[in-house]
């Protein structure tokens, strides 16, 4: 009976568990002062390996398998990660789909620096801080370097951060980001700002600073186009308990708060960043012509289809439907012929169109690319085939005028032929006459 309670125990927490995730400390003071966040995580059914970011121990993969399914870097002051593990294997580790969390701070070592810049994120120098003088909290040490942040400079996607009004100002003490402009696949997760700089605060300025205002980023996040997620906070205390319970007040006046939305978001940004949020999949795909059911070898032109796609979300550890209004089919043969929304019906997503004139190789294409969702792309291969000979109508209403020009040459010519040989009949019998 212990067995079988054992059993039972052990394959709940299977089915529960999130994913084994590796977290990296420069220290394991790190794992107190943090402990809100690590305990949400272990809540939510994460299992946690917390190592020094530079143990000799450290390995992601073994034998091709990789031992996590998330890495989390709460090591600012790293300078060579320990075992097996450097900026290359992480890369790789993204590129094989897995999901990354690294906070840094002012003091952040080159080794996350050069991480950062794999990911399209540029990290300010070293003993570089985020500075506001209009904008900082009334227990700020005097440098300014301890910010209040609006909600409203968080990125507009509840699936990412939440509903941004329901998020109290938040707290940030930290270096400065540059996201790649140019690259679609960087998030400004939370940005500075207008009157926002980075700079070491003991130097005067004397060059232009690394970021300025709202182009200061806080927290950067990427969507690979694997769909693996990385987030990268200038702030390790952004995640501590100290701001997660502390109360905000900023020194101009006009915002106050008994605590942070720090938590909030910090949770949030977590369940993004580790697909607990946003993961979409695609659960079936049919098509045929409107009132069939099963798909034919190929399709003729301006036959009338019916196309049907589930979309599941992944939400509260389960899937369900997804609900959208936005989603789109093409019908595409190089270019699209054809571009329709799909409409809800019941859990399926359907669409109805009629065939171009053009035969040729088409697909079914879905391509659902949204911010914070992982993408949907789906293609489904089709061949299109002319009207057969005995399909054709045998008379077009427009090619009358041709049909009466036709008939009117035979007419004609039946006509000349019966006059030339009656004419050339009479002729012989006149000569034969005379």
């Amino acid at each position: 009976m212990k067995l079988f309670l054992f059993l039972i125990c052990t394959l709940f927490s299977l089915v529960r568990s999130q994913g084994n995730t590796l977290v990296l400390l420069d220290n394991q003071v790190i794992r107190e002062t943090h402990s809100i966040f690590f305990k949400s995580l272990q809540e939510r059914g994460y299992n946690l390996s917390f190592k020094i970011a530079d143990d000799s121990s450290l390995v992601l993969s073994k034998y091709g398998e990789y031992l996590y399914e998330n890495l989390i870097i709460f090591a600012p002051a790293v300078e060579e990660f320990g075992g097996t593990l450097n900026v290359d294997t992480i890369t790789q580790f993204v590129d094989d789909g897995g999901n990354v969390l690294v906070a840094g701070n002012s003091g952040t070592g080159d080794v996350l620096r050069e991480l950062a810049s794999e990911c399209g994120f540029e990290v300010d120098e070293e003993g570089a801080f985020v500075i506001d003088h209009l904008n900082y909290d009334v227990n700020d040490e005097g440098q300014h370097t301890k910010l209040v942040i609006t909600p409203d400079n968080l990125i507009d996607a509840p699936v990412i951060v939440g509903s941004r009004k329901d998020v109290k100002p938040l707290l940030y003490q930290g270096t400065g980001i540059l996201a790649d402009p140019e690259n679609p696949l960087v998030l400004p997760l939370l940005s500075a700002e207008s009157t926002a700089y980075s700079y070491i605060p003991e130097q005067a300025i004397k060059e232009y600073p690394h970021a300025v205002g709202r182009d200061t980023v806080l927290i950067a996040g990427l969507q690979a186009r694997n769909n693996a997620r990385v987030v990268f906070s200038g702030s390790l205390s952004f995640f501590s308990d100290e701001f997660f319970t502390a109360p905000v007040e900023k020194a101009q006046g006009g915002v106050k708060s008994d605590v942070s939305g720090n938590r909030d978001v910090a949770f949030a940004i977590s369940q993004w960043v580790f697909k607990e949020h946003g993961q979409l999949r695609v659960r079936s795909v049919k098509h045929s012509r409107v009132g069939e059911e099963k798909p034919p070898s190929a399709y003729t032109i301006m036959e009338d289809v019916i196309y049907k796609i589930e979309i599941d979300i992944f939400e509260d550890g389960e899937w369900k439907p997804f609900s959208a209004d936005d989603i789109q089919l093409e019908f595409v043969r190089i270019d699209p012929f054809v571009r329709t929304n799909l409409q809800k019906k019941g859990k399926q997503y359907e669409a109805r169109f009629k065939i171009p004139d053009v035969y040729g190789v088409y697909q079914f294409k879905v391509d659902y690319d949204r911010v914070g969702y992982t993408r949907i792309y789906n293609t489904t291969q089709v061949s299109v085939r002319p009207l057969q000979h005995t399909q054709y109508e045998r008379f077009i209403n427009c090619a009358y005028p041709y049909y009466a020009g036709a008939f009117s040459m035979m007419g004609g010519l039946f006509l000349f032929s019966f006059v030339f040989l009656h004419l050339k009949e009479d002729e012989v019998k006149k000569s034969k006459g005379d």
